[in-house]
């Protein structure tokens, strides 16, 4: 009961430090909220331009409004983008960011499907060259700003998605580090595990330095697996050769 306790505090504090650190007011959420604004006013003010035209809503010749060309279908999509990314970066986080890079790619698709249909009876949007190029700049826009501070494989120690990568899962910073041995059997464990790396290596080890190699597969540190190294050296000298586990099995099958 008390293990369990223990395990659940330590859960919720793993989930208060993920609170605290996507705090609203760091400098990567305002990145994101900024960016969703940003792109929210401009298409915003595009489509109730666009309606207050009265446009018809299918019409593929469109209208043109600001230097692009509308109808009533795409002025209402963009006023309805506008409220998603205005309400997304309200309420900031995780979600922001990913509103953003979703609606950016769909800009970035939008492009280029709308390009393909230009000319034709489908151009239900009644996109023309300037709105292809508007889709991919907004589209770019909401995607790097929307990816800032969290789409990257080395976080640095401030970034508020850091703790969000199970940094219990994450492979220890000391893991291929080689420490300074404390004494002399460690230097000679440290030296035999080299020799038997580079035998296994060239392919020609033993038994005994691939049963051990095996046994270290596990561990995670350099200290870990001079461990166990030296356990297979302690069990040799009490002059049983079966490994770290090796007297525990032997008294059972006796």
């Amino acid at each position: 009961m008390s293990e369990h306790q223990d395990d659940q505090d330590q859960q919720d504090q793993g989930r208060s430090r993920v609170g605290s650190a996507l705090h609203p007011s760091h400098s990567v959420m305002w990145v994101h909220r900024i960016g969703a604004i940003v792109v929210a006013v401009v298409i915003a003010i595009f489509g109730v331009l666009g309606l207050v035209g009265g446009l018809s809503f299918f019409d593929t010749e469109g209208a043109p409004v600001a230097g692009l060309s509308t109808n009533g279908a795409l002025s209402t999509i963009s006023l309805v983008t506008a409220l998603v990314l205005v309400a997304a970066a309200i309420r900031g986080g995780r979600l922001s960011s990913t509103v953003m890079v979703v609606i950016g790619v769909l800009f970035l698709v939008s492009a280029f499907v709308n390009l393909a249909l230009i000319g034709t009876p489908y151009n239900l949007l009644a996109f023309r060259l300037p709105n292809v190029f508007f889709s991919i700049g907004a589209g770019l826009v909401l995607l790097f700003t929307g990816a800032y501070g969290r789409f990257v494989s080395k976080l640095p120690n401030d970034n508020p998605y850091r703790q969000e990568r199970g940094g219990d899962d994450e492979e220890p910073d000391d893991a291929h580090r080689q420490p300074r041995p404390s004494s002399r059997a460690e230097a000679d464990a440290d030296a035999a595990m080299a020799e038997a790396a580079r035998a296994h290596a060239q392919g020609a080890s033993d038994d005994d330095q691939r049963r051990r190699l095996e046994a270290m597969d596990s561990a995670r540190t350099h200290e870990e697996r001079r461990q166990i190294w030296m356990r297979f050296d302690a069990d040799d000298a009490e002059g049983d050769g079966a490994g770290p586990d090796g007297p525990t099995r032997g008294r059972a099958l006796a």
